[in-house]
C-alpha cells in the first residue's frame, strides 16, 4: 500500500529562509508543497485555500505573526503546525499552542524529515479518528432506525484505530477493561487495544448485566469471573477465566461479593 502524499505549506518572510526549506522539505518523500507564503495574512489565507494537512511557519513574521495564524486555523479541521523559528524563547508558547513539532534555525535536511514524521502521525491519526467516528454515527442512524434490533439500546460492538483503520470488535468478546489516564486498554483473550475513551463513558454504553465496575479503573465482563480471590496485603483480585487478575477496588469490593453471591452457579 502506498503512502499518502502529505500536503504542506511553508511559511517565512526571509526568501533565502523560504528556499532553503524548500528544499529541504522536497527532499523528503511522499511531501507536496502545495503553497508558499511571505507573511501571516497570505499564510492564513493559503492555508484556508489549499486546505494543507501541515503548515510549517516562522514565528516572527509581518502582520499576523506565526503564533496568531495558528490561533486562527486551530481546530479539529485545521491543519497540523510545525513552527519554525531563530528564537528558543517562543518554544513554550508555540507547544501551548499545541503545534507538533518546533524546528530551531539553523535546521537540517534529518531534523526537517523528523518534525513531518511527526506530522504525518498525527494527520492519520485524526483520519483514523474522524473515520471512527463516522463508522460510529452510522451505526447510531441505524439503531434509531431499527430500535426493535437492539438490546436496551447497549453497545454491542466497537470501532477502534487499528494501524490507521478501522477495526470492530464485538462486545461479548470483551474480558475486561482496564483505565489508562485519557484511554482504556480492552482486553480480549491475549490481546489488547488501546482506544481513546474514558471508563466512565464507556461503562454507561455497555449492558450493566452483562458489565460490572469492579474498581475505579477496572471493568469486568460478569461471565469472565471465575473466583473472587484475596489479595496479599488485604483486599480481592477478580480471578477471571482466561488467567487475567484485575484488582478489585475496596469501595467496590462488598457491592461485588453481595453481586457475586446473588449470581446462580457462582464459585
Amino acid at each position: 500500500m502506498s503512502t499518502p502524499v502529505l500536503t504542506v505549506l511553508l511559511a517565512d518572510d526571509e526568501p533565502l529562509a523560504l528556499r532553503r526549506l524548500q528544499r529541504l522539505v522536497s527532499e523528503v518523500e511522499d511531501v507536496r508543497i502545495v503553497a508558499t507564503a511571505t507573511d501571516g495574512d497570505q499564510a492564513l489565507a493559503r492555508a484556508r485555500e489549499t486546505a494543507a494537512e501541515v503548515v510549517i511557519i516562522d514565528i516572527k513574521m509581518p502582520g499576523l505573526d506565526g503564533v496568531s495564524v495558528a490561533r486562527a486555523l486551530a481546530g479539529p479541521d485545521g491543519p497540523v503546525v510545525i513552527f519554525a523559528t531563530a528564537f528558543d524563547r517562543y518554544a513554550i508558547q508555540a507547544f501551548d499552542l499545541a503545534a507538533v513539532d518546533y524546528l530551531l534555525k539553523p535546521f537540517d535536511a534529518p531534523r526537517v524529515a523528523e518534525a513531518l514524521g511527526r506530522a504525518r502521525a498525527q494527520v492519520r491519526a485524526r483520519d483514523a479518528e474522524q473515520r471512527i467516528g463516522e463508522l460510529r454515527a452510522i451505526v447510531q442512524d441505524l439503531r434509531a432506525e431499527h430500535p426493535e434490533a437492539e438490546g436496551g439500546g447497549f453497545e454491542t460492538e466497537l470501532w477502534i484505530d487499528n494501524r490507521g483503520g478501522a477495526q470492530r470488535l464485538l462486545v461479548r468478546d470483551l474480558d475486561w477493561i482496564e483505565a489508562e489516564r485519557d484511554y482504556v486498554r480492552l482486553h480480549v483473550g491475549e490481546r489488547s487495544y488501546l482506544v481513546r475513551d474514558s471508563i466512565r463513558s464507556l461503562i454507561e454504553r455497555l449492558d450493566p448485566a452483562c458489565f460490572v465496575r469492579i474498581h475505579r479503573s477496572a471493568v469486568v465482563q460478569r461471565d469472565r469471573v471465575a473466583q473472587l480471590a484475596p489479595r496479599p496485603g488485604g483486599g480481592l483480585t477478580a480471578v477471571l477465566s482466561t488467567g487475567a487478575r484485575p484488582p478489585i477496588g475496596r469501595s467496590h469490593a462488598a457491592a461485588v461479593r453481595r453481586l457475586f453471591r446473588r449470581t446462580p452457579n457462582r464459585a
